[in-house]
């Protein structure tokens, strides 16, 4: 026999289909066409005998049909001139008394993907809708859809969409989702089916016929349809009640995101669906595809972002097991940070220790990063900021945690060493006041690191502190001795800037090796960022010590006073509604789906021609010749939350505000009667998040705000941004403080309103920081100052975040 793939193969088979003999036995000729599929099937070029083939279709056999038919739509588009051969035989075969036969000519006709084809299918197809048998009546439907796929830019006839339209009513179940399909590709243009109440309430009095693909399908177009009044309403859910708890997981959660949809307007009604349907989700959570575990996981972390507490009595279920893929594992354990209360803090705590020494380093560093910001935030004394106990601890372990931490060092592993060192690294810029611990736990260091991430941090942390740690100059000089072997440029830069803050504390054991640090950065380096900070240094030194003592100990701008708040306040329901059950959570994470990136905004500088603010409710309303202010109640713009800033973002977006690139605007508020704790509660009842605040009997009070101002698009203003971060500051300075900056501020303001009047309505516009009026008549004895700066935006929005904010002091004031 000759070679499974060669030409010889190829000539021999064309001599069996050719030769009578074999044609006259069924079973030999059959035999025959199996070899050619057999072959096809392996990657061999069987297209030479496309028209042998041709011609064995023409036979009663329907297993032989079958698999000419699919020799047929694999070469067709090789062979599109041959191809026109077998197109009487499949207009006879549709007319064929088997309905079997008719269907299967009739799909095999669509698949043939010619367009000199299309007009030959029109008629089968349109005859093929009103077939009596259902097979073929699916068939005829998909068709029209692969017609329409093959020529986007021919227009379907109106009378063959009126004609699946209608079949949405035909008593097979099979043949209404697949007109649903249909219509959705052929009407894609004019926004897919139209769902009236009708077809609603008729898809929805049978959707228990269809199979699970079919129900899913039926309930992602439901999406569509408004009830008209709350008693349909009501109707519809309980018609969809019994499907939130279906074991089938598609189902479950097309039947969530349509309860989602149809109450986003009742809250309670949807807590009340994601409580129904937590235990379907628990269950898929804990499948055994591991594709429908990781799904479940994510779309968890979804509903968590607005229930904290609904998987709070299950946290267990989320463990990790030891076979379980580490993408897995990491999805897991962020549940787990999700989770933590004080009833089972010590628990996780355990839990996430033993997870920091996997053999998969990706998920050991997972665990790691997960006890820093643990829980959904960094260690320290913990504050509750929700209404459900879930997700914050009112108790304090920031010892626990760091023994964990300091722990993980001993084991000696370059990967746990090096997420450990970045950890701690994050923890004490933000909490400088576990300094000591840190300090304590590097003091015997010896190992040597080869991970670049873990050198730069353990640098950082030589290098600010360089003064507690008794060997920090013998592991820098190692660094130096090594430097000419060194490939990462952001070593080397950590490596100059923590030579000489150690040199600032110790100069006497830093001096010589600082100098040959320098010496090789200018005259060897070939980097450019790194010999040009090391000029930088060697200059800097000349003009003093003092200098460069203040230029390099303004960099560490956390305050100690400050505890940042654990725990983020509850995402509305609808804020993720419309990405539940779709790729996106998957591709994006529960984390990030939805959110966006601040530091992509682009910068706005508001003219000085400006109405001034001020928290007078007088001067607060807009002047009516300023035709850039509006009304709030006109502008189409509400507070949310739609993401999240972590200490780190906020601190670094504030900073980044400074050069005056972003609108500002000072307030003088009265002070609140209550404490720091309900006020934050009040703010989030309004959308404002409260970031940080010191302790109530501390001077200077600060307090860190901040929010998104969403924007409606309106003919009038098509240029509005559709989201705006603002950024807010609250600060008690006491009396004098106060007052020395009203006075600056009244004075800015008769400035401006001088030069206002004297440039008239048409004057030019410059560049210029917003600065509002005060309130009161105290001298400001008492009162708040709040800054305030945004990203984007028009005039309005500032104005609007004020009188929210201002209403809010000032109930809380009388209150």
């Amino acid at each position: 026999m000759p070679y499974l793939g060669g030409e010889e193969t190829v000539r021999e088979l064309r001599r069996a289909l050719s030769n009578p003999h074999i044609q006259t036995d069924h079973l030999r000729y059959r035999n025959t066409i199996h070899r050619v599929i057999r072959l096809m099937s392996q990657g061999v070029d069987v297209s030479g005998l496309f028209s042998e083939m041709v011609k064995a279709c023409a036979t009663g056999d329907i297993v032989q049909k079958k698999l000419v038919y699919v020799f047929l739509c694999s070469y067709a588009s090789v062979n599109p001139e041959l191809s026109l051969l077998v197109i009487n035989t499949l207009r006879k075969d549709c007319s064929d008394p088997n309905p079997m036969v008719r269907s299967l000519a009739l799909r095999n006709m669509c698949n043939l993907r010619l367009p000199g084809l299309c007009e030959y299918v029109e008629q089968p197809l349109t005859a093929g809708l009103k077939d009596k048998a259902a097979c073929v009546r699916r068939v005829a439907v998909l068709g029209w859809a692969k017609i329409h796929a093959l020529l986007p830019n021919t227009e379907i006839d109106a009378a063959v969409v009126n004609e699946l339209y209608g079949l949405l009513r035909d008593p097979d179940p099979v043949v209404m989702v697949n007109c649903l399909r249909a219509l959705e590709e052929i009407l894609e243009e004019e926004g897919g089916v139209a769902i009236n109440k009708p077809i609603a309430h008729h898809l929805l009095n049978r959707l228990k016929e269809c199979d699970v693909w079919g129900q899913s399908e039926v309930l992602s177009v439901l999406q569509r349809y408004r009830p008209r009044s709350e008693d349909e309403l009501f109707d519809i859910l309980s018609l969809l009640d019994p499907a939130l708890l279906s074991h089938h997981v598609p189902i479950m959660a097309a039947t969530l995101r349509l309860f989602l949809s149809l109450c986003s307007m009742l809250p309670a009604v949807c807590v009340s669906a994601l409580e129904r349907a937590r235990g379907p989700l628990l269950a898929a959570a804990g499948s055994s595809s591991r594709e429908l575990r990781y799904a479940a996981l994510c779309h968890i972390q979804l509903l968590l972002r607005s229930e904290p507490g609904l998987m709070g009595e299950h946290y267990k279920r989320f463990y990790c097991g030891y076979a379980e893929p580490p993408y897995i594992k990491q999805s897991k354990i962020q549940v787990l940070v999700e989770l933590v209360n004080d009833d089972n803090v010590a628990v996780v705590l355990d839990e996430l220790k033993g997870y920091c020494t996997d053999v998969n380093t990706e998920t050991s560093q997972a665990a790691i990063n997960a006890i820093e910001c643990f829980p959904a935030g960094r260690i320290g004394e913990i504050r509750p900021v929700t209404r459900e106990t879930h997700g914050s601890i009112g108790r304090s372990y920031d010892d626990r945690c760091l023994g964990i931490l300091t722990g993980l060092l001993e084991l000696k592993q370059e990967h746990i060493t090096s997420a450990v060192l970045q950890t701690l690294r994050d923890l004490v810029w933000v909490s400088p006041q576990y300094g000591d611990a840190v300090c304590s736990a590097l003091e015997k260091w010896e190992d040597q690191l080869q991970d670049t991430q873990g050198r730069g941090a353990l640098l950082w942390l030589l290098g600010v502190y360089g003064d507690r740690l008794s060997g920090a100059p013998y592991i820098l000089e190692d660094f130096i001795d090594g430097v000419r072997s060194e490939v990462s440029a952001e070593v080397k830069t950590e490596l100059l800037t923590a030579t000489l803050r150690v040199f600032l504390s110790r100069p006497a054991e830093t001096q010589d090796m600082m100098g040959r640090l320098l010496q090789h950065c200018i005259e060897e380096e070939l980097d450019m960022c790194v010999r040009d900070q090391a000029l930088l240094y060697y200059r800097l030194l000349h003009c003093g010590i003092e200098d460069v003592r203040r230029v390099l100990q303004c960099g560490r701008r956390s305050d100690l006073s400050l505890g940042p708040l654990i725990g983020r306040p509850p995402e509305p329901i609808s804020q993720w509604a419309s990405i539940f059950n779709t790729l996106e959570p998957l591709m994006l994470g529960a984390s990030s789906a939805g959110n966006s990136d601040p530091s992509t905004l682009t910068p706005y500088t508001l003219t000085s021609h400006s109405e001034p603010m001020t928290s007078d409710p007088h001067l607060m309303t807009p002047k009516l010749k300023d035709p850039d202010l509006t009304a709030p109640a006109c502008s189409g713009q509400c507070l949310s939350l739609s993401s999240t800033l972590s200490p780190e973002e906020f601190e670094r977006l504030w900073l980044q505000t400074e050069k005056g690139e972003f609108l500002e605007a000072y307030v003088m508020c009265p002070v609140p009667r209550c404490s720091p704790e309900s006020l934050q509660v009040a703010l989030q009842l309004v959308n404002i998040q409260t970031l940080a605040f010191t302790a109530p009997n501390k001077l200077p009070w600060k307090m860190y705000l901040y929010t998104h101002s969403s924007h409606t698009l309106t003919p009038h203003s098509s240029t509005t941004p559709p989201n705006t971060l603002i950024l807010a500051e609250v600060l008690q300075a006491g009396g004098d403080g106060v007052k020395k900056v009203k006075e600056e501020l009244i004075e800015d303001q008769e400035n401006e309103r001088e030069e206002s009047v004297k440039e008239g309505e048409g004057g030019e516009e410059r560049r210029g920081e917003m600065s509002g009026g005060v309130g009161g008549e105290d001298g400001g004895k008492g009162e708040l100052l709040v800054r305030m700066r945004q990203y984007t935006g028009e005039k309005t929005t500032l104005t609007e975040f004020l009188s929210v904010l201002t209403t809010v002091l000032n109930a809380q004031h009388t209150a």
